[in-house]
């Protein structure tokens, strides 16, 4: 077993690098939808107040293992003055933070009850667009393998037809319920 993918996962294959191919296929997919407003989002995962990145879930699959989200950037959000003054970009680390929510929200779903998840490791990141105030980003996450604890799961960020970010996530359930 590989110290990053858990026993029994499926590889999969990463777009060659520079690639702006979308981790699964939208077509067909309503994108306007809510699967889950913030406070049931709230219900599954810890993050509150500004660290609550996700605004909804928009889509997701019926086995639970793709979904879409959604994070409207506004032009009040607490980093907009200082990064960077008279030209915000939503910072990378938060684009993965936005993402990486959606992903545990959809590994918590597929549990009897949700639980504070850590996250383990964050692999490939490459930034290819900005993102800033206005903008209506869009987070994918795809499950790559999961176990009763950790998952992998891929993730990426759009607006529009836009790749903004690609990477490769993990993290593990930890056994209290802390929130």
């Amino acid at each position: 077993m590989s110290a990053s993918r858990p026993a029994g996962a499926e590889v999969v294959e990463r777009p060659p690098a520079g690639s702006s191919r979308l981790i699964f296929d939208l077509s067909g997919i309503d994108l306007s939808g809510v699967h889950a407003t913030r406070a049931q989002i709230e219900e599954w995962i810890p993050h509150r107040g500004t660290m609550n990145l996700l605004d909804s879930v928009i889509w997701m699959s019926p086995d639970k293992m793709q979904s879409i989200g959604r994070k409207r950037i506004r032009d009040d959000e607490f980093w907009v003055a200082g990064h960077f003054p008279g030209r915000p970009m939503f910072p990378g680390v938060l684009m993965i933070e936005t993402a990486a929510q959606l992903s545990c929200y959809s590994f918590m779903v597929r549990q009897p009850a949700p639980r504070m998840v850590a996250f383990l490791r964050i692999e490939e990141a490459a930034f290819r667009a900005q993102v800033g105030p206005g903008d209506d980003f869009l987070v994918l996450a795809k499950d790559l393998g999961s176990q009763r604890r950790r998952f992998i799961s891929e993730i990426q960020g759009i607006v529009g037809d836009r790749v903004c970010f690609d990477a490769r996530i993990s993290g593990m359930m930890l056994e209290e319920r802390a929130y």
